[in-house]
């Protein structure tokens, strides 16, 4: 069983990676569980001190997820199109990843047209698509740089208790 956990938390610290820039995937949420099962293994003993930091820390940046982006959107004069603009932009970069940097390029495209879209004058939609596009860019790199470094405490917690881990690998 331990096996497994280990296993289903090394992906799951994975997808909070993938999450960070997917829209349908939590990531930093799914990087805590991850951690989370790595604690629940007879192996490695739960540390609630650093279950409860890494949780408060993964709520806070849960909720600043959804408040950056808005202020951004506020501040530089944008609307709900733009927000969705930029979310469909950053489906179509992803998935249609022909050009270089498409999963910065489009999220912005998306933002310029769904304001374009909202409004008339296009230097309001640019300004306002440009703050999408710049809430939407702080956002998914606070969630990445948490997410990675959940990734990076999954490999330092193995590392501490590398003995019984290898053990758990090698049949004698």
């Amino acid at each position: 069983m331990d096996i497994l956990l280990i296993i289903l938390s090394f992906i799951l610290v994975c997808l909070g990676i993938l999450g960070s820039f997917l829209p349908v995937l939590p990531g930093p949420p799914v990087s805590w569980i991850g951690l989370l099962m790595l604690h629940l293994t007879n192996i490695i003993p739960i540390n609630w001190w650093f279950l409860g930091i890494t949780l408060a820390v993964t709520v806070v940046v849960s909720i600043l997820d959804y408040v950056i982006p808005a202020l951004g959107t506020k501040t530089f004069g944008g609307s709900r199109a733009g927000m969705i603009g930029t979310s469909v932009g950053l489906i179509i970069g992803i998935l249609v990843p022909i050009i270089p940097f498409s999963i910065v390029i489009f999220p912005f495209l998306g933002a310029l047209i769904g304001e374009y879209i909202n409004r008339a004058n296009s230097g309001v939609a640019l300004k306002a698509a440009f703050g999408s596009f710049l809430g939407f860019l702080t956002s998914t790199f606070m969630k990445f740089i948490i997410a990675t470094i959940y990734f990076g405490l999954f490999f330092v917690k193995l590392w501490e208790y590398r003995n019984p881990v290898i053990s758990l690998f090698t049949f004698d």
